[in-house]
């Protein structure tokens, strides 16, 4: 399987080397490596020069955006700067983070799982965060459900959801939509990542309502909102973050912001969030 990697990098120094040199080892090594150097003012750019230099397989482009850390606009804004210079010869494509060290097996397993079955459109592994000097679950989410910062795609899969979006919560309405179009999405429990930087360590102040209003957007309504909210505060122990994404919600829907799904889209992910609560529940 042709797999086409992007990677959006601003300010990464520390880690695109680390990134890349793992998947430069991969026992099924990527078609293509296209890494989006935004803005960044550290060292990233010469990191990834020395890799470009030395694989044509791995290329990389410059872009200018704001410096702030701006969850789902900056970074899928990034990725489609790298997506335009590809050409559509892939099989997989995917969106990866550039704080990553990924097992040397990782594209292979990732291989056999799309392989293993046609209609699954979303794989990954399941990232791991250094805590007290062991690598622990990072338990953001499920692990169920593929991470943002190691997403791989069918390519019939993210042409059916349309792409990315450009908003906080793209990677939770993208596994939302591929159910939508009837693709399963997969995770390989056994097939750990290491995450460099724990989610959400770059998050300034100014995005705190960023969740609700997303919540907003995929029409959740007020009551799948309220669940959701308690359920990410409870796992970041912060009543904090439960009334910003109350905030947030009413925000998005005082200011009547374009919602990111239609009205049937909308229906389905409402049922679906429904339905995995009541099996959870009885």
């Amino acid at each position: 399987m042709n797999f086409y990697i992007i990677i959006p990098a601003h300010n990464e120094e520390g880690t695109i080397g680390l990134t890349l040199e793992s998947l430069v080892n991969q026992t099924l090594q990527p078609k293509r490596v296209v890494v989006v150097n935004d803005n960044s003012s550290d060292k990233t750019p010469q990191i990834i020069s020395t890799y470009t230099k030395k694989y044509d397989w791995i290329s990389s482009i410059n872009i200018t955006s704001s410096n702030e850390h701006i969850p789902g606009a900056k970074v899928i804004n990034a990725f489609y700067n790298g997506f335009e210079i590809l050409d559509d010869n892939y099989d997989i494509i995917c969106k990866y983070d550039a704080d990553i060290i990924f097992p040397n097996n990782y594209l292979e397993s990732i291989s056999k799982i799309f392989k293993s079955d046609k209609k699954i459109g979303i794989a990954g592994g399941i990232p791991f965060v250094k805590k007290k000097d062991k690598w622990v679950f990072e338990k953001v989410a499920s692990k169920n459900h593929v991470r943002g910062p190691i997403k791989s795609y069918r390519k019939k899969c993210f042409e059916d959801i349309g792409g990315l979006k450009e908003s906080v919560g793209w990677d939770s309405i993208d596994v939302l939509l591929a159910q939508y179009f009837g693709w399963k999405v997969q995770t390989s429990k056994d097939l750990h990542v290491k995450h460099l930087k724990p989610t959400g360590n770059t998050y300034s102040k100014n995005t705190k309502h960023l969740r609700g209003e997303a919540l907003y957007k995929m029409r959740f309504g007020f009551i799948l909102t309220i669940i959701a909210s308690l359920k990410s505060a409870f796992n970041k122990r912060s009543g904090t973050y439960f009334l910003n994404s109350v905030i947030g919600y009413f925000k998005a829907k005082r200011q009547k912001q374009e919602f990111l799904v239609d009205k049937n889209q909308g229906r389905f992910i409402r049922q679906l969030h429904w339905k995995n609560i009541r099996k959870k529940v009885f």
